[in-house]
């Protein structure tokens, strides 16, 4: 037998081979499989995938630290009563503006599809570009310059494939965990990062594939394919790799993800853990040096976890105790007073677990009260949906039946464990000139704490803010009660600072607020369709007595009454026609403009959608002299 062979010489073929003879074919199988230089050109383009992931890691860093800095300078500068502090003056912060404003209008837009399921979500702009540009990198690593002739060309493929996969596992436990240092240089929160920690592992699973595929589909051209599986290990400790690392993805999508969270969150580190053990005897005795890839993730997957584990028993070990109230519309109001957790910013969440209502179960819930309210307790809006929310709420019902006199001389609390707290991503809220903030049902926990953070910094220093809106959309009207001491509080502390401030509330679904209601009392402008339910779009103060269109536009102002559940806020009966708001408001900015947003998935959509369409048609930053907008918007799901 004469074969020509692979390497620097000629490009291997199977000129001259006999096939039915095993011993010629199994030798001309081990040249095939002969990877010697692939190995060698694999490990270069793992390494050049971690410069490109240092390289963006890096740039983001930068604009973090520019953002940071610009926010900072805006609040001494207020501080030292400097006029419209959150406006750029140079013509480097106004070109860096300009470009922010260019950048924001691309990724903050959402695509909805009319009818879809509600757990198919599509990513924003931002991260879809993010996501497809993060594709075309390592597509280009696998196929750039490995067009190798001659039998070798599918191993070729498939080492590079293998390298190029092996070398996302780092990368994706470094977006996994909750202190992770990408977060620390990016200032992006875990949650976000989470979203991105879900498509690397998509990406991990698609060159996972190509590295199946190309290599059975070079065996199969050759007819090797069954000697292959039967003379090495390889293709059965691959596939079983391969098999978890599909279930490791299944298992994530929402609608398996959310069926059962504590369950999927237990068995998804099992898993990972046997797809780690799985890889680790898979790869080739060829290439143990790839096994680096291998050992870092698991060195900061342990160091995740024990910088979690200290600090979540320094948070406990004085565990700290719970108060629950039931609240109209299915809701548990949960106050937690810890002697250990006395520090978060406005916007953080925690994992929340009390132990009598589900053992090693928590909850991700984001904190309403800030450090400086609530005599320092952390307070929680829960939903009741099921599992720990469900129990909780049953609970709290089923207390209710206790008299009146003993529920006041006897309440009842309940230990409670944090894990966290972890900050959100959001820019510092008091930097801006304008500041909006809109809500949907418990998503008012997110803007309620910004909200006190921003009325309780106004009272001691001068801050940039001279404009606040606060939107929230309810279904009934008795949901105000969640919330109304501490948006009372929150207003007159604003009002007094000179801060201009309008609470509208929104209520969508309340009969008895809307019954009043004709079409002929409809206020100019109302779209709503009476078909779908009780709505009235008229403004409600002191009593039901509708106002006129000018009462309207004045009811929220600092010295006019409001409704007598809520003095401070205007009423409104069906869903807020937002782009017209936002149009008002940033009409009115004199600098940057920053809206916070939480709620379902189409509030947040519909934001995001209106703000990048006002931001190109006001022409931001591109000479009209209209000022940015700065959006954060914060789902409910993590």
């Amino acid at each position: 037998m004469d074969m020509p062979m692979g390497g620097g010489g000629a490009p291997l073929n199977d000129s001259g081979v006999d096939f039915s003879n095993e011993t010629q074919a199994l030798d001309f199988l081990q040249l095939v499989l002969d990877d010697s230089e692939f190995q060698v050109d694999g490990n270069a383009y793992a390494r050049a995938f971690w410069y490109g992931v240092v390289v963006v890691i890096g740039v983001a860093a930068i604009f973090n630290i520019i953002r940071v800095t610009t926010l900072n300078l805006r609040v001494r500068m207020a501080a030292k009563k400097q006029e419209n502090s959150a406006r750029p003056k140079t013509i480097v912060m106004r070109s860096l503006a300009t470009v922010t404003a260019l950048g924001r209008e691309i990724a903050y837009p959402r695509i909805v599809p009319a009818g879809a399921p509600a757990w198919f979500k599509i990513p924003s702009m931002g991260s879809i570009l993010l996501l497809l540009t993060y594709l075309a990198f390592v597509l280009v690593l696998e196929f750039a310059n490995n067009d190798i002739p001659g039998a070798q060309h599918y191993t070729a493929l498939a080492v590079r494939a293998g390298w190029l996969a092996v070398a996302q596992v780092p990368l994706l436990i470094l977006l996994a965990g909750k202190n992770n240092l990408i977060g620390l240089f990016t200032g992006a929160s875990y949650a976000r990062l989470n979203v991105i920690h879900r498509w690397v592992a998509r990406m991990l699973l698609l060159l996972s594939t190509i590295h199946l595929g190309t290599q059975n589909y070079g065996w199969n051209e050759f007819g090797l394919r069954g000697l292959e599986w039967s003379t090495d290990t390889c293709p059965p400790t691959g596939i079983a790799a391969y098999a978890i690392l599909l279930w490791l993805n299944l298992s994530t999508l929402a609608p398996f993800r959310h069926l059962a969270y504590e369950f999927f969150v237990i068995q998804h580190i099992v898993t990972f853990f046997g797809f780690i053990i799985a890889v680790m005897i898979h790869l080739p005795t060829t290439a143990l040096y790839s096994r680096i890839y291998i050992y870092i993730p698991i060195v900061l997957w342990f160091l995740d976890r024990t910088v979690r584990s200290v600090r979540y028993l320094f948070n406990n070990v004085r565990p700290g105790r719970a108060t629950l109230e039931a609240m109209e519309g299915g809701v548990t109001r949960i106050r937690v007073a810890s002697k250990r957790v006395t520090k978060w910013s406005p916007g953080a969440f925690v994992l929340l677990s009390i132990p009598t209502f589900g053992f090693g179960q928590s909850h991700p819930a984001t904190i309403a009260s800030t450090p400086s309210s609530h005599s320092h307790d952390l307070v929680f809006i829960l939903k009741g949906h099921r599992g720990f929310t469900s129990r909780i709420l049953k609970s709290v019902d089923s207390s209710s039946i206790v008299s009146k006199k003993e529920a006041e001389t006897q309440e009842q609390s309940y230990v409670a464990l944090i894990d966290g707290p972890y900050s959100s991503s959001h820019s510092d809220f008091a930097a801006f000139d304008t500041v909006v903030l809109i809500s949907g049902s418990t998503g008012v926990t997110f803007t309620l704490s910004i909200l006190l953070d921003l009325a309780h910094r106004a009272t001691t220093h001068r801050l940039p803010v001279r404009t606040l809106e606060f939107i929230w959309v309810i279904k009934n009207t008795s949901w105000i009660h969640w919330i109304a001491d501490e948006l009372g509080v929150a207003y007159k502390q604003l009002c007094s600072a000179g801060i201009e401030t309008t609470f509208s509330i929104f209520v969508t679904c309340d009969s008895t607020f809307s019954s009043f209601s004709t079409d002929t009392e409809k206020s100019p402008g109302c779209q709503c369709d009476k078909s779908l339910g009780p709505c009235c779009c008229i403004s409600v103060v002191d009593g039901d007595a509708p106002q006129s269109s000018k009462e309207t536009a004045t009811a929220a102002s600092c010295s006019a009454k409001s409704h007598s559940i809520l003095r401070c806020a205007t009423l409104t009966s069906g869903r807020p026609s937002l782009k017209p708001i936002l149009w008002r408001v940033l009409g009115q900015a004199d600098g940057e403009t920053g809206i916070a947003v939480c709620g379902p998935f189409g509030l947040n959509s519909t934001v995001r959608n209106t703000v990048a369409t006002i931001s190109d048609e006001r022409a931001v930053h591109k000479g009209t002299g209209a000022q940015g907008i700065y959006l954060h918007a914060e789902d409910f799901a993590f």
